[in-house]
């Protein structure tokens, strides 16, 4: 999993490249968290998460976003999610992670 990310204007776009599970969670975690540090001494608010490049993700992937979710819910920051297809999107679907984290139009 590779994640790119810059700001722009009032938030954050972290591209995310490859699969999203048990392998590749801990990097997710540390790169969200090392993100969070940075858009706390920004200001920003805003979290774009796009998933146009995401291949496969699991249960795995669900609970670090959900993990990620409350992090950033307790410091007053949002996160979004953005061009999730397929099977992914299915996934979020169903988990209920759009109700946390809404999905933004492609």
């Amino acid at each position: 999993m590779d994640i790119t990310y810059k700001n722009i204007d009032d938030f954050v776009i972290a591209c995310l490249r490859g699969e999203l599970d048990e392998f590749t969670a801990e990097h997710v975690r540390l790169s969200l968290d090392k993100i969070l540090g940075e858009m706390q001494q920004a200001g920003i608010k805003k979290l774009v998460l796009d998933f146009s490049l995401v291949s496969f993700m699991d249960s795995t992937g669900i609970g670090v976003l959900l993990a990620r979710y409350n992090k950033f819910n307790k410091y007053g920051l949002s996160i979004l999610i953005k061009n999730a297809n397929g099977h992914i999107d299915k996934i979020l679907n169903m988990s209920g992670i759009y109700k946390l984290m809404p999905k933004l139009a492609n």
